[in-house]
């Protein structure tokens, strides 16, 4: 079997895995959005991703089965496959073994994050297969013994780094690694010319092509949902350049962590996605090296280690983005599969050497050849069984049912104002790609105040009124001859629909506070005129069975977007008791009527106590804090005793749990008095009872 022929091998048993462990539907996180982008044949979010669009909008054009999402996370599958194919080339080509190729594909493509990721309709698994393809190449340049073979791979190499930059952004480093290892390369051997460079030019600049889609998609306008106006240089370069992000920032207007703490939590993260063997083997790699500093190959190790060190510390710089918060930990980890990727390379390297190594040691060069296979299967092997239960996602509907459950609690054609990515990129989903309830309106709340959104997008928003072109607190004509309008203008001229918020509205406009309120509605909100009177017994059994979710409470890996969905589901059930509570506290009212809710409250709260025995944290708070105001209304069906003993209990519960509240000191210290409160009730009713 030929080189070629053994590593089209390994992909297919890699995607044979993938294809096994795929989600049926739609993920979290930005797949719904670059889902709708691709069968919209729109544009994704900045840099907007046109190699992965057009590939994507192939897979659901040709493949005949499964949901629009499933096909686009089975092309993704196909890519990560094809990832490992080619550092399987890679590990091979440098190292002369095919047991050290094994052992890097196996430990890189059944890590976790690369699992997970290489099954997800997201750009990762492309952006890896773009790294594997550049160090790849890099290896058959090494190997060129001529000038003719390195030219012809060097205009192969040029195209590659066009496209991969189609992708994702951060492969920039490795390319600029590579071409200045190439071009010294090229220099040393008199063969940089002029006529040289502009090929190599020409190349790279084909390679980019796909970046023409973005204005052509933008021109024809076709899409329901698109991102950014890109018919004009502006344009395009602020789409480009990720300026509403922020040029080479995760987000934007975010103080992330340090850069002592990213990498810090990288080298953590490391040890868990691989056995303490990769990270020893791929120093083996680098020791083995310098010893031996003369050999060709061996340049490559070093190249490779620049660019690992080069890409861990550039993005531990630009990563912006907080990592003491368990989603955007899970947001940052996911750009380490491309220095993961150089790192399992490096040790699949290190791990032929020290084999090499035994074989120049040892005389029974066939036990050390068999060693090696055994040591390489039973690492993949283990690999494999660690994570094939976290990362076999072939049941998983969360996501998809959380869209559902929320889309299908609308009443006809209301307007949904979304926030938020799970919300917003979810619905968006499941309402143009598979059709569901196509009478509902949504509008992006962040997208309303970008200056192209309802220029580009309006006509595709029938039956509803937009009384201007942009959304803004402060309402006028501005230089440019932009017309503004505040969310209470909008609700105005729409007020023949009812309008809802999911999930919370943009915190910069209050001007609908004027005349309107928000009611609850499971995860959602309604917005209400604020003259319409509230029935907190109808608006119980209205909200009561608005959805149904059956995931057990924090039975995910709080890091991944199906424990935001599940933890929005489950706060969804208290929302309604939590609102006529905050009115019994809050509104001006009369005696009798503040009574009347805090009895509401504190039923519902019971009510789902109960039911429950593993629920969201502050439940017991809430419920505690409920039982301690029902306790001074003095209500006759109820027993003091009962109302004392479930208060101290839920409190302390909560103190147990919630051990970070900065309130624990003040509620340990009522639980104190709370608690000499029910002895003293106690002491009264033995005295009662004897009498």
């Amino acid at each position: 079997m030929g080189r070629l022929s053994r590593a089209g091998a390994v992909g297919a048993a890699v995607a044979a895995v993938y294809v096994g462990t795929l989600p049926p539907s739609v993920p979290g996180g930005d797949s719904g959005e670059l889902i709708t982008a691709a069968y919209e044949l729109g544009v994704a979010h900045p840099p907007g991703y046109p190699l992965f669009t057009l590939l994507a909008k192939s897979a659901i054009a040709l493949l005949p089965f499964g949901s629009v999402a499933y096909r686009v996370n089975l092309l993704c599958a196909l890519l990560g496959a094809a990832a490992a194919s080619f550092l399987f080339d890679t590990v091979v080509r440098l190292s002369g073994s095919r047991a050290a190729g094994i052992f890097a594909v196996g430990m890189f493509a059944f890590s976790r994050l690369t699992w997970q990721w290489s099954t997800s309709a997201e750009v990762f698994s492309l952006n890896n297969l773009c790294v594997g393809l550049l160090l790849a190449l890099s290896a058959r340049f090494q190997e060129a013994a001529s000038a003719k073979e390195r030219s012809k791979i060097c205009k192969a190499g040029a195209f590659c780094c066009g496209l991969s930059l189609c992708n994702q952004h951060t492969i920039v480093i490795y390319v600029l690694c590579i071409a200045l290892w190439v071009s010294f390369h090229l220099f040393r051997e008199r063969e940089l010319t002029l006529d040289c460079m502009l090929k190599l030019g020409l190349c790279f600049v084909a390679g980019c092509l796909p970046y023409l889609y973005l204005p052509a998609s933008s021109f024809l306008n076709q899409a329901r949902w698109t991102w950014g106006d890109q018919t004009h240089l502006r344009g395009f370069m602020t789409h480009l350049l990720r300026e509403e992000y922020g040029t080479f920032s995760l987000a934007k207007l975010e103080n992330g962590s340090s850069l002592a703490d990213i990498l810090h939590f990288q080298v953590t993260h490391m040890k868990m996605e691989f056995p303490l063997l990769v990270p020893v083997f791929a120093i083996a790699a680098v020791l083995h090296s310098a010893v031996r500093p003369k050999v060709g190959k061996q340049h490559l190790v070093w190249l490779f280690t620049l660019m690992l060190l080069a890409y861990s510390l550039f993005f531990a710089w630009r990563a912006n983005l907080d990592i003491s918060k368990p989603l955007f930990k899970g947001v940052v980890e996911r750009f380490w599969m491309q220095s993961n990727a150089v790192l399992a390379v490096l040790a699949g390297i290190g791990f032929s050497s020290l084999f090499s190594l035994g074989e120049s040691l040892v005389e029974n060069n066939r036990l050390i050849h068999n060693l090696e296979w055994l040591l390489a299967t039973l690492l993949v092997t283990v690999q494999i069984y660690s994570n094939y239960s976290a990362c076999d996602q072939s049941h998983n509907y969360v996501v998809d049912r959380f869209a559902r459950n929320l889309l299908s609690s609308m009443p006809p054609d209301a307007i949904v104002l979304l926030r938020g990515d799970l919300p917003g990129n979810s619905l968006r989903y499941l309402h143009y790609c598979e059709g569901v309830r196509p009478d509902v309106t949504l509008l992006d709340q962040e997208m309303m105040t970008y200056h192209w959104y309802l220029p580009k997008l309006a006509k595709h928003l029938p039956g509803v009124a937009f009384p201007g072109d942009r959304w803004n607190p402060t309402e006028g004509l501005l230089p440019d001859g932009t017309i503004t309008f505040n969310l209470h203008h909008l609700l105005k001229v729409n007020k023949h629909k009812e309008a809802f918020v999911c999930i919370g509205l943009h915190e910069g406009d209050p001007t609908w506070k004027k005349d309107y309120t928000l009611w609850p509605w499971g995860s959602c909100d309604k917005l209400v005129p604020s003259r319409a009177p509230f029935d907190p017994g109808e608006w119980i059994s209205r909200t009561r069975n608005l959805y149904n979710w059956s995931e057990e409470y924090g039975r995910f890996d709080t890091t991944s977007w199906e424990a935001v969905a599940n933890e929005e589901m489950w706060q969804a059930r208290m929302k309604t008791a939590f609102y006529i509570f905050d009115l019994a506290e809050m509104a001006s009212v009369s005696a009798d009527v503040k009574s009347q809710l805090y009895v509401f409250a504190y039923s519902m709260y019971k009510e789902i106590i109960t039911a429950h025995g593993s629920h969201p944290v502050n439940w017991h708070k809430n419920y505690a804090i409920a039982c301690e105001r029902m306790l001074r209304l003095h209500p006759p069906r109820e027993d003091p005793e009962v109302l004392l003993s479930e208060t101290i209990k839920h409190f302390l519960l909560y103190t147990e749990k919630a051990a970070d509240d900065p309130q624990q000191g003040q509620i340990l210290q009522a639980v104190k008095h709370l608690k000499k409160e029910l002895r003293e009730l106690r002491k009264l009713k033995r005295r009662e009872s004897k009498h």
